[in-house]
């Protein structure tokens, strides 16, 4: 009788752990993801990269990144800090056109990101994409 209780127990659990799975979304075909959001995806899988406000400004005012990508629905604060620093350090800004969850989506992250400071490239082309 305990046995079939425990038995009862442990697929209860695993009942559970499978509905606290979040589903993601897939595309379709028809939806296709823009250019710049494939760059990010490989300059942070093959490049050198950071993530955060703290870090992305210490790196800015040393003038190390090669670029910043910017979430657009981050706060104002963030936006306006690191918009200045960027233009006094001479760092090209790039504004992401999305939020904050979905830049930590895209770079792989189970949580926010609002700067996303880019020091190598990787085998990605994005300098050239954002200048354009």
């Amino acid at each position: 009788m305990a046995d079939e209780k425990t038995e009862e127990t442990i697929e209860t659990a695993k009942a559970e752990k499978k509905k606290k799975m979040p589903v993601r979304r897939r595309k379709s075909k028809k939806e296709k993801e823009s250019p710049v959001v494939k760059q990010i995806r490989l300059v942070v899988e093959s490049g050198k990269v950071s993530f955060g406000f703290n870090k992305g400004v210490k790196s800015i005012l040393l003038g190390k990144p090669k670029m910043v990508v910017l979430a657009s629905e981050s706060p104002k604060l963030v936006k306006d800090d690191v918009s200045i620093y960027s233009k006094t350090s001479k760092v090209p800004l790039f504004e992401f056109e999305g939020s904050t969850m979905e830049l930590g989506s895209i770079c792989g992250k189970p949580y926010p990101v609002s700067v996303l400071c880019i020091f190598e490239e990787g085998n990605s082309n994005i300098l050239s994409l954002v200048e354009k």
